[in-house]
């Protein structure tokens, strides 16, 4: 197959993602031809070193489960490593491979990776594993849901949940993204989080660009990004089954090929 065969090619498509995560997306996106626009939507901020995370990463080996969201829950988790002895860890659940992958890049041993990649999916699987009294810990970002542990809870575990990063829009993004939308020129939008969603609109309705937007092909991963987007009064286009960069990107290419249909 040409590059002038390539599915998306000559579409520019939005990247997201901090330069750190951004890489990896880019390069899908030009491995079918399309042109990557990396405006981060999203960016992660470590807190300082509390004496509530302080406790609670020295009394891991108390709690029988740790749950792990995201590869930026890990990320961030590691750098309180002088605090971490992996001999005295709880058992390791995991939603995504990226996360697990990440865990086990560290040299971590993850013994529970969900099939689905959201919240209520992995709850769905884990239940099984819940017995009243089980204690478990979930590090989290200040505007991480509480689905997980508000249901396990309902279940008889004892959940504590941390928060060990701050969640934010990057300033420095705001002008990147006013002037591409003003020009008509982002033709894919691909959102992977609520807050991404919500970032983005806020720059978007603050300098009245919704009209803009109607042109765009919108993308998103769950269904729990897919109802933020909604709840703006937008329309998903396409999505994927299964919850990762990879196949969203495939969902928005089988979009653009019955479209030209």
């Amino acid at each position: 197959m040409t590059r002038q065969t390539l599915p998306l090619q000559g579409k520019t498509v939005l990247v997201p993602r901090g330069k750190e995560q951004a890489k990896s997306f880019s390069d899908l996106v030009n491995s079918y031809g399309g042109i990557p626009v990396e405006i981060p939507l999203i960016a992660f901020k470590p807190l300082k070193e509390t004496k509530e995370i302080v406790e609670r990463l020295n009394q891991l080996h108390l709690y029988d489960w740790i749950i792990f969201t995201s590869d930026i829950t890990v990320e961030t988790f590691l750098e309180f490593s002088d605090h971490i002895r992996k001999s005295k860890l709880p058992r390791i659940a995991a939603i995504g491979r990226k996360t697990a992958g990440c865990l086990t890049q560290a040299g971590f041993n993850v013994d529970f990776i969900p099939n689905e990649y959201v919240a209520e999916g992995f709850v769905k699987e884990f239940l099984s594993l819940i017995e009243p009294g089980i204690k478990i810990l979930i590090p989290k970002g200040n505007l991480a849901r509480d689905y997980i542990c508000t249901t396990l809870t309902e279940k008889g575990a004892f959940v504590d949940e941390i928060i060990i990063y701050e969640t934010f829009f990057p300033e420095e993004s705001r002008e990147q993204l006013i002037e591409r939308i003003s020009a008509n020129n982002l033709d894919i939008l691909p959102f992977t989080s609520p807050s991404t969603v919500d970032h983005f609109m806020k720059v978007i309705r603050e300098n009245n660009l919704v009209q803009k937007l109607d042109e765009c092909i919108i993308s998103c991963i769950g269904p729990v990004t897919k109802a933020r987007i909604e709840s703006y009064g937008f329309k998903i286009h396409c999505e994927p089954r299964i919850y990762t960069v990879d196949h969203m990107i495939k969902s928005i290419i089988e979009y653009l090929i019955v479209e030209d249909k």
